[in-house]
């Protein structure tokens, strides 16, 4: 251990040097934005649907 707070070295385990893309959140080069991208596809879906069967029910009652 350190005898000083300010003086840290050696406290801890040593750090994994990542690449660009393991920083930025994508370490299997896209098989998440694939996941993602499909995730946002269903939601926009529902989205619509929803929207769809709410027009729907606004129009029946004036006819």
């Amino acid at each position: 251990m350190a005898k000083s707070r300010n003086n840290l070295l050696g406290v801890g385990g040593q750090r994994k040097k990542l690449s660009r893309l393991e920083q930025q959140g994508s370490a299997s080069h896209g098989a998440g934005r694939a996941e993602a991208a499909d995730a946002k596809q269903e939601l926009l879906r529902r989205m619509r649907e929803r929207n769809r069967a709410q027009e729907q029910q606004e129009q029946e009652p004036q006819s």
